[in-house]
């Protein structure tokens, strides 16, 4: 009795393992040759499958974006060659440092260490604006300001054509997104502006006329505005229907 307790749980062992053995030799047995082998086996997982998503969308100091994939598999370039020299590899860390502006940039930091004209386009390159903003960042002629007082103007153009940059103010005096200024209304005003912020980093009396002076210059009042967007509509080109 003792002899068929001990042989059957021998017998059981020696078919459990015969049939993981076969198995196995099933799972790990090449393929015949000539049969295609699954992709999945054939080549492991590229390491930018990994990302998620491989876009980087910030929306301050304005809106853009960034792929991933268009540079690293597209381009080829691999991840060190911007991690951690020009972007430490965390998100949201270059805008915590409070320099990822058109400035940084032009100075060859962050995306102008490769965006210089040379290696890839400009960052200053008007018409390339929309691969990273999604828009043509055209340039408004006057800006009206209703925020904290109604009828202050700024003649953007005017400025530009004076020879002024983006990066003379953006984003180190204004955000580079209308209405960004009227949102904080409370800390736009004229006391500011004495202080040297806004407007004032210029308009010191030094190198403009100074901000307590020629106020009409920017106040032209609602009215004002009323006579300016008349005259411009009266100058726009008619269509002829």
């Amino acid at each position: 009795m003792k002899r068929k307790l001990i042989v059957l749980p021998a017998v059981c062992l020696v078919v459990a393992t015969g049939v993981l053995f076969a198995a196995n030799s099933k799972a790990t047995a090449p393929a015949p040759a000539g049969e295609p082998v699954a992709a999945a086996e054939a080549q492991p997982a590229k390491e930018y499958e990994s990302f998620g998503d491989t876009r980087i969308i910030n929306m301050e100091p304005v809106k853009s974006m960034f792929s991933h994939k268009s540079h690293v598999v597209t381009a080829g370039i691999s991840c060190d060659s911007c991690h951690p020299d020009l972007f430490e590899r965390k998100r949201g860390a270059a805008k915590a440092k409070g320099d990822l502006n058109h400035t940084a940039m032009d100075a060859g930091m962050y995306c102008g260490a490769c965006h210089d004209g040379n290696d890839a386009f400009a960052t200053t390159n008007e018409k390339t604006c929309k691969t990273c903003h999604g828009s043509d960042m055209k340039q408004p002629g006057v800006i009206v300001f209703n925020k904290p007082v109604k009828g202050v103007v700024f003649d953007h153009k005017g400025h530009v054509d004076m020879g002024l940059s983006c990066a003379s103010c953006h984003d180190s005096a204004f955000e580079m997104r209308v209405g960004a200024a009227e949102e904080e209304y409370k800390k736009f005003n004229m006391q500011a502006l004495y202080q040297g912020k806004y407007c004032g980093v210029c308009h010191n009396g030094n190198i403009a006329f100074a901000s307590n002076t020629r106020c009409t210059s920017c106040h032209i009042g609602v009215k004002g505005v009323a006579r300016m967007q008349s005259a411009a509509e009266a100058a726009a080109p008619q269509e002829h229907k």
